[in-house]
């Protein structure tokens, strides 16, 4: 009950308030105010604010399609002006592209042209996404090796140096040793899956080999 008592003081108040506003607004002899406040006092106009000049060039670019990569984009966004520097997000391990970049282009006029025309456009069944990013909110490091192309790891060749590698005794022994114990489960595995079929045995030498060819002097 007292908490219905308290809302209904509260409203009274509220209505009141804007009563007592509303009647200063009438009366007051400047009629280009904008708004009257909720809890009560003078009518006020709203804070002006100044325009602020686009200086924005730099562009972000979601939603890149495949095969739309560095020398398609340069060659392809052009058109619209001089660009000063564009990059591609990809991954470190594989090298590949992670579908969104950067552009910035010279001029801010060309910029905003560049996102009115090109946000949602249709390319090879992907709507690119392009916003424009203001300057306080480019990351330092943006452009950080942009002039560089980028070379992802030789796996292969890594992979290849690792298993050509000479071994000691120790590691020959360590690496003959894993291969038994696979070999051992997978014929486990084949025993327990009822099929009839006897492995060949693994024919190895624990002393390691030299990768090397020596001679011996005559």
């Amino acid at each position: 009950m007292r908490r219905e008592m308290g809302v209904k003081a509260k409203k009274k108040a509220v209505m009141k308030n804007l009563k007592k506003a509303s009647a200063q607004f009438s009366a007051s002899k400047d009629a280009t105010l904008d708004y009257l406040p909720l809890e009560g006092g003078p009518a006020r106009d709203f804070p002006k604010t100044e325009g602020r000049e686009n200086k924005a060039t730099v562009l972000y670019i979601g939603r890149i399609p495949h095969g739309f990569y560095e020398n398609e984009m340069e060659a392809f966004f052009k058109q619209f002006g001089a660009i000063k520097r564009l990059r591609i997000a990809r991954n470190r391990k594989t090298g590949k592209s992670k579908h969104f970049g950067f552009i910035e282009f010279e001029s801010p006029e060309v910029a905003k042209v560049v996102e009115e025309c090109m946000h949602n456009y249709l390319m090879y069944e992907h709507l690119l996404q392009v916003r424009l990013v203001p300057p306080e909110r480019v990351h330092p490091k943006l452009w950080k090796g942009v002039s560089r192309w980028y070379q992802p790891l030789d796996w292969v060749q890594i992979e290849r140096k690792r298993h050509d590698k000479e071994r000691t005794l120790e590691q020959q022994k360590k690496l003959v040793a894993g291969i038994m114990k696979r070999d051992q489960k997978r014929r486990k595995r084949i025993e327990a899956a009822g099929i009839d079929y006897e492995c060949p045995e693994i024919v190895g030498c624990v002393q390691a080999a030299s990768k090397k060819i020596r001679f011996d002097a005559e």
